[in-house]
């Protein structure tokens, strides 16, 4: 491993490993129903998960939308609140409707709605380049969707 690399980075032409996440947390979902899964961490966490309608539940769609503004976020979040203070009020919209005929979502609109007015023009613009090249570098969800990933499906017991 050269300086330049952190634990988590595969050096130059290796494989990623893909059996593992970050902080060893286990991730998984459970059916619970037809069509209807809870997802869970080994964290505690869970979300209910379902159609496109179904109440109390988001679709899959929905999640990877949801991973995207809150990974907009996060990244962003640190220069936000060092400019406009630690209870700086912060909303981002997610869009984007999938192409049926191929079954994927072909573009997304993120809309981050925070109040800029109190800053003076030279400060909104240095933020805004701020918030876009700390979004752009490190928001891993963006940044994997623009990249596109390999993803691969075992069924326990095939192998």
């Amino acid at each position: 491993m050269t300086t330049d690399q952190t634990a988590t980075e595969p050096a130059a032409g290796t494989t990623p490993d893909v059996t593992t996440n970050a902080g060893d947390t286990r991730l998984w979902v459970e059916r619970t129903g037809k069509r209807r899964y809870t997802g869970r961490s080994s964290r505690g966490a869970e979300v209910l998960i379902g159609s496109v309608g179904d109440e109390g539940a988001f679709s899959p769609g929905e999640l990877l939308k949801i991973a995207l503004a809150a990974c907009s976020g996060l990244s962003s979040d640190s220069a936000l609140a060092h400019r406009l203070g630690d209870d700086v009020q912060v909303t981002i919209s997610v869009s984007g409707m999938s192409d049926e005929a191929e079954d994927r979502y072909p573009a997304f609109l993120e809309t981050m709605d925070v109040d800029l007015s109190g800053l003076d023009p030279a400060a909104r613009e240095r933020l805004l380049t701020v918030i876009h090249r700390a979004v752009d570098q490190h928001c891993t969800v963006g940044r994997t969707l623009d990249a596109g990933a390999t993803v691969s499906l075992t069924v326990a017991g095939e192998r």
